[in-house]
């Protein structure tokens, strides 16, 4: 069995996030190759195209997004995401005992509340037309004054398959968003399909992958008997610790010397989430700097395909400032680099600024 270095793995995840190279591709195929982009910020997904696909601009994401090709919707993990229409409605189903399990596991919000009956109401009003949640609460809390204000909503929000409707607003959602029932949005019922095949989805993004990893993205259980089940039809190999990897035949796993450009991802981006091991992108003594003590995820800077600081935009009144917090010292080429493109993003980010700044925090 072949074993597999860290820096092997690096760019093989990297190769299949196209964040060895910017991609030609649609945005819709690019969601849907990245095994969806967490959203729980709408602005998220727009920086992390714009670092993935070469030529992105917003309106393409917009365009998508109102043309019901791509949704906004809790997914893996119970987090919004953002995904293809077309995975959405195949993969959600999949996902209902994973978050089942998010009710099961708050009885502080949940004890007493009879879903059977909080959810069709749910549906009904919904279907009336679509609503924000401060509204919906209001209206459930009437009809089950009994009940947990907070788990109406939160039981609402993971139980019943919905999709945020998207605006005119910069980054396609306002900051109280409605939502609406994802078949009556879709226009089709959400035929789902088999828990294999979202794992088989999971290894083409993020691949190769332990059971531990994938059950770390999917937020699922109990995937190492389905692993086991698929493996006639995967590659098996080891890391650099004796962990069980699984990945598609001909999958990309490029050399471990290939260039690995800068790279800028948003906040809670997946490729520093997606995994239980999680040092072939970013070493275990930097993971507290990167995730905070109350689960926030700060936005990270790649160099040689590893996450090597933070990075966040100041705006003040028409001066724009992106700052750089390196972990450890990086070399003079690598400054170079990462200013570089980090002047690309701010121009991106904030395009009505009259003044743009990049520093560096050492």
């Amino acid at each position: 069995m072949e074993t597999l270095t860290t820096r092997r793995l690096n760019r093989a995840t990297l190769a299949r996030q196209m964040l060895l190279a910017r991609e030609k591709t649609d945005v819709v195929t690019a969601v849907s190759r990245l095994a969806g982009m967490q959203a729980q910020e709408a602005r998220h997904p727009f920086t992390g195209l714009w670092t993935r696909v070469e030529g992105f601009r917003p309106e393409h994401l917009h365009r998508a997004l109102h043309d019901r090709l791509v949704v906004r919707a809790t997914m893996m993990r119970a987090t919004l995401h953002l995904t293809s229409a077309a995975d959405y409605a195949a993969a959600r189903p999949a996902l209902r005992p994973a978050l089942a399990h998010v009710v099961s596991g708050r009885s502080d919000l949940f004890d007493g509340m009879d879903l059977d009956k909080v959810l069709p109401v749910a549906r009904e009003l919904l279907r009336e037309r679509p609503r924000d949640f401060g509204e919906l609460r209001r209206l459930l809390q009437e009809e089950f004054p009994e009940a947990n204000d907070r788990g109406l909503g939160h039981a609402v929000r993971t139980q019943l398959p919905l999709v945020m409707v998207p605006t005119d607003d910069r980054w396609g959602f306002p900051r109280i968003a409605r939502f609406a029932l994802a078949d009556l949005w879709l226009g089709s019922t959400l035929a789902g399909e088999p828990i294999e095949e979202l794992v088989l989805r999971y290894l083409a993004a993020f691949g190769p992958a332990s059971a531990a990893d994938a059950q770390t993205w999917m937020g699922h259980k109990g995937l190492k008997a389905v692993l086991d089940g698929l493996r006639p039809r995967l590659e098996v190999f080891r890391d650099e610790r004796g962990r069980e990897l699984f990945d598609l035949p001909g999958a990309p796993r490029p050399a471990e010397d290939v260039v690995a450009p800068a790279r800028f991802l948003p906040e809670f981006d997946n490729l520093v989430l997606a995994h239980a091991a999680r040092t072939r992108v970013i070493a275990d003594e930097h993971r507290s700097r990167v995730v905070t003590k109350n689960l926030r995820v700060r936005a990270t800077f790649l160099w040689d395909g590893f996450v090597r600081g933070t990075w966040q935009v100041e705006r003040k009144r028409k001066v724009a400032t992106l700052r750089m917090a390196p972990f450890e010292p990086l070399t003079s080429s690598a400054v170079s680099a990462l200013t570089d493109e980090a002047a690309e993003l701010l121009r991106f980010l904030e395009p009505d600024a009259a003044t743009l700044d990049v520093q560096w925090d050492v």
